[in-house]
């Protein structure tokens, strides 16, 4: 298979269109939901440099290390360049005849509902526009969904029960006015570093501000909080119920806004007594102490201003719309809601999840927030685009939908800006399913993803700097993702793929876009059709998301477009920073709804050989790493598949700390590195999610999920599977690190890019016959070899060089045992070495006065543990003292959690108390 590549060092293969001088460019950071400003330097066709637009209400100047790497990632050696038809380049031409001649005949023979979309938060919203407005409107098809579908789906349930809408009332400036903030199931200093920023500089500067967090795990968020509830997993409904309960019981109830401004209030308040009779049986139920409990309920109960932001540990559950609407029972019963510094707050992962979910890009949804249960909105939205094959129902949710494909019911899929084969539940079978598909197209900027490699065809796509478009972030505000940089090769955008592939299908007048302004003026348009926002000054609107006040939009002013949170209508012509604060809601009484909630656990206990498995995010990487994986700097502080275990369990399983463990359900395994903490509750464990088969011989963590959903929204239960855990019993253990990438014939092995090439860690239950004749077969191109080994065989080294410069090192331990790394010898990659420099390599020692900086600890800067104990024990006792002195956490402050935690450790003060 041919693949052309990207060219190194962010070089821009040229186009019809100009070179771009030197220059600053303003747009939106590609990953999470925060939604952040950047201000990007360009030049000679090269982003070179990325800070914090200070002007961005989203950051204020900020940037967490993802993105303030984005230059860095930007020119990916595994760039996709150019269409791919059976693993082979071909033309534009080629690809989409191919594809829409199959596409179509499947559809004629089986029907509309033999073909499916799967689409991405990565989109720009003019991209999921024109994918929903084919599949809903032409092809005559609702199996068009999205991976927000693993994100964000129950608190879209959730907020469309309470409030009539999928709205989100709350904004980032609630966060740094409110009194009290509930953070649950949310590890923020991670997740989204930027907001977590915003929360502790406001604490900083107003002491009494209480925080509480709401995880079963001790986390990094957890740096700040007073309280900390490590509640039982799955048992958050069951918590806001005794809160809802105990509020009605200690006279903490908004009886006027109750009365005034909801219904269904006495119902929901009997349902959680009857369920939750006590603060003593909450904290049973959720196996907390019972006084913290007590005051974390006191604190809501005392606090007119409280905002408690929630996300995956919610929405990642088979009730998560019970546990969203179980939280804003609470809200609603105080009043806390539409008001400055008070509101439940649904925190979005994606950077466009909330813009896909305002095109209806979710198989139950209609573009504008309109609705398949409401025979008015599927005629309007039929009428608007002149669709002639409207759907007429809900199409397939994710996991259905890959069923579907698994079953044959669904012969032809489109998979976009997404790698379902590693974040999907039951990530085998979905794997399994796309190999059986007659027709598989992939949209995607990178080649060789998981996905990728199970495609018909292959559409490279244009990425971050290159796509023009706009991102709706977590507070409802929209943003310009600016495109300042030439496709490379012959990437398109989205919408332009999509367009030009529905033209082939025969729908040429509906689909003749020439610019992404002209997809959004429509977008806008859709929006205000029959909203009654601009009937009268008193008619209410019927939909909360409206931005008919941009329809007309001059080109000009789109690709200068100044963040903007909607709606945005005559009557709000810049923009609504909070909903709700006149108390109308988008229902048919105009009241808010109290919902009753049964809470219920997650549906599959834990046998006694099986631990919870549970899944998320860490610090410096995205998603499935196919863009920040290739940044060296990003794998500084964590740079492998690991497991966190309860200091009981490891003892219970025979585990020990940095040895590596096998996860195993579904008939799937996952490796990973012990990590023994108390942080972690016992009977359960924590993986990360983002490793793939490019990175990893065997750590999705996904394919171990079982795909249990929520029956009201489709959302899989990634927080909690059932999974058996053994040692690995490895023979040996060891390192290589070279300046090409190879594929390691061992069972265990995990790639790791470093600054001249990569390292990989290896292991495996079998030893090789011949160390020797293992390594050179790996390396047919080497031929001047050094090795070095004992007589009992406890250690094995051997490096090799090309023209004198070092280009493969190996170094292996007997056992459970790790030789030892350090980041000199990686440096020594491509450097010519004399007789005394060979025998340094093979020892892995630098030379006198070169000191290893241990594991990197702030990324940023990339400064090691090592430095940092080391000023720590020599009198920097804070976060800002020791980033005065070594830069560390100065920057986006996503380490200063972990900075404090050395603090506690090292400092002589601390030694001097635990003396």
């Amino acid at each position: 298979m041919t693949v052309q590549m990207s060219q190194p060092a962010n070089v821009i293969a040229s186009d019809n269109r100009a070179d771009i001088a030197s220059k600053t460019v303003k747009t939106t950071c590609c990953y999470c939901g925060v939604g952040c400003g950047v201000e990007a330097t360009v030049e000679d066709n090269r982003v070179t440099a990325v800070k914090g637009d200070e002007l961005h209400p989203a950051n204020l100047g900020r940037l967490c290390v993802k993105g303030s790497s984005l230059h860095e990632t930007q020119s990916n050696p595994n760039r996709l360049l150019q269409p791919m038809l059976h693993g082979e380049a071909t033309d534009w031409e080629t690809a989409l005849n191919y594809s829409a001649d199959k596409f179509k005949a499947i559809v004629e023979q089986y029907g509309p509902e033999s073909v499916a979309f799967y689409l991405s938060g990565q989109l720009l919203t003019e991209d999921y526009y024109v994918a929903n407005k084919l599949m809903k409107g032409f092809v005559g098809t609702a199996n068009i969904d999205t991976n927000s579908r693993l994100c964000m789906a129950s608190a879209v349930v959730a907020h469309k029960r309470a409030f009539g809408g999928d709205v989100v009332p709350g904004n980032y400036e609630d966060l740094e006015n409110t009194d009290l903030v509930l953070l649950v199931g949310s590890n923020t200093a991670y997740a989204h570093p930027i907001i977590y920023q915003r929360i502790v500089k406001a604490k900083a500067a107003r002491p009494n501000m209480k925080v509480v967090v709401i995880d079963p795990r001790r986390t990094a968020t957890c740096d700040i909080a007073d309280y900390h509830l490590a509640i039982r997993p799955g048992s958050d409904a069951f918590l806001f119920n005794g809160l809802l309960g105990y509020l009605a019981d200690n006279n903490a109830l908004d009886s006027e806004f109750i009365s005034n401004h909801s219904e269904g209030f006495d119902e929901a308040l009997s349902v959680a007594k009857a369920q939750v009779a006590s603060v003593e049986q909450a904290a049973v139920m959720c196996d907390v102490a019972k006084n913290d409990l007590t005051a974390v309920y006191e604190l809501f109960a005392k606090t007119t201003k409280a905002v408690t932001v929630f996300s995956q540990g919610i929405n990642q559950s088979s009730s998560g719309v019970d546990k969203g609407n179980a939280i804003i029972n609470c809200h609603l019963a105080t009043g806390k809601i539409g008001k400055l510094g008070a509101a439940p707050f649904s925190i979005t992962g994606q950077p466009n999840a909330m813009g896909g979910r305002e095109v209806g890009g979710l198989a139950n949804q209609l573009a504008a927030h309109m609705s398949f249960d409401n025979q008015h909105d599927i005629d309007r939205v039929a009428s608007f685009w002149q669709a002639p094959n409207m759907a007429q129902g809900e199409g397939l949710k994710a996991v259905d939908m890959f069923q579907a494909v698994h079953d044959g019911k669904i012969k032809a899929i489109w998979i976009m800006a997404t790698n379902p084969v590693v974040t999907m539940p039951d990530a085998n079978f979905i794997r399994e399913a796309l190999e059986k598909c007659e027709l598989v197209l992939v949209s995607d900027c990178i080649a060789n993803t998981d996905t990728g490699k199970l495609a018909d065809v292959v559409f490279p796509a244009t990425t971050w700097s290159e796509k023009n478009g706009t991102v709706t972030n977590s507070e409802r505000r929209i943003s310009l993702q600016k495109g300042f940089l030439p496709a490379p090769g012959q990437a398109k955008h989205d919408w332009q793929i999509i367009s030009e592939f529905a033209q082939k299908l025969g729908f040429e007048q509906a689909f003749n876009y020439t610019h992404p302004v002209e997809i959004f003026r429509e977008h806008a348009a859709l929006s205000g059709v029959d909203n009654g926002a601009d009937v009268g000054a008193n008619t209410r609107p019927v939909r909360g998301f409206d931005i008919s006040g941009m329809q007309n939009i001059s080109k000009q002013a789109y690709e200068n477009l100044q963040p903007i949170q909607w709606p945005v209508n005559s009557h709000n012509p810049n923009g609504t920073a909070r909903l709700f604060e006149d108390a109308k809601f988008f229902t048919a009484s105009g009241r808010a709804k109290f919902l009753p909630i049964s809470a219920r656990f997650p549906q599959m206990p834990p046998k006694d050989n099986q631990v919870i498995m549970n899944t998320g995010r860490i610090r410096d990487q995205w998603h499935t790493m196919t863009r920040t994986g290739s940044a060296a700097k990003l794998l500084g502080h964590i740079d492998e598949p690991f497991i966190d275990i309860h200091p009981a369990d490891a003892k219970r399983f025979g585990l020990a700390h940095k040895d590596i463990a096998v996860l195993e359900n579904r008939g799937a395994r996952y490796l990973g590195r012990v990590n023994v903490s108390d942080n972690q509750r016992a009977s359960e464990v924590f993986v990360p999610m983002h490793w793939n088969d490019n990175f990893a011989s065997s750590s999705r963590a996904d394919a171990l999920v079982n795909a249990i959903t929520d029956p009201l929204c489709g959302q899989p239960e990634f927080k909690h599977s059932p999974v058996k855990i053994n040692p690995y019993n490895a023979q040996w253990n060891g390192f290589i690190a070279s300046e090409l990438p190879v594929t390691p014939n061992a069972d265990y092995w995990v790639k790791i890019p470093v600054d001249k090439g990569y390292k990989y860690r290896i292991a495996d239950t079998v030893t090789p016959s011949n160390w020797s004749e293992w390594l050179t077969e790996q390396f047919p191109l080497v031929s001047d070899w050094v090795e070095l080994t004992d007589s009992s065989q406890a250690f094995y080294r051997k490096v090799g060089f090309i023209e004198g410069r070092l280009a493969v090192v190996l170094n292996i331990a007997r056992g459970n045992e790790q030789p030892i790394e350090n980041r000199w010898l990686e440096q020594q990659l491509g450097e010519r070495c004399d007789l005394n420099q060979r025998f340094a390599v093979l020892a892995g020692v630098a030379g006198e006065g070169v000191e290893d900086e241990g594991p990197i600890v702030c990324s940023c800067f990339q400064v090691g543990a090592k430095a940092i104990q080391t000023a720590i024990e020599g009198g920097c006792c804070s976060a800002e003292a020791l980033g005065e002195k070594l830069k560390c956490g100065s920057n986006c402050g996503s380490c200063i959690p972990e900075l404090n935690g050395m603090i506690r450790a090292f400092s002589p003060q601390h030694a001097a108390k635990q003396a």
